[in-house]
């Protein structure tokens, strides 16, 4: 019984492991878009918060990353 629920525990929290990965890379592509296009358009306002996003959602993907490394 303890391990059945051993075991959908440890599977929860892979998912939102995954899940923080995952959400990670989305926001730092798109951190990315905004920032490569406020570069080009010249607006340094877009370019910041584009740079902002991107680092924000490397920290969440590298969340992720270290939570599976802990659960494992």
């Amino acid at each position: 019984m303890w391990n059945v629920l051993l075991r959908i525990k440890l599977i929860m929290k892979t998912k939102e492991n995954i899940k923080d990965r995952v959400k990670g890379s989305a926001r730092e592509a798109k951190g990315k878009v905004k920032e490569v296009a406020g570069r080009a358009m010249k607006d340094r306002n877009l370019e910041g918060r584009g740079k902002a996003e991107k680092y924000a959602g490397k920290a969440q993907r590298k969340v992720g990353e270290v939570e599976k490394v802990f659960d494992a």
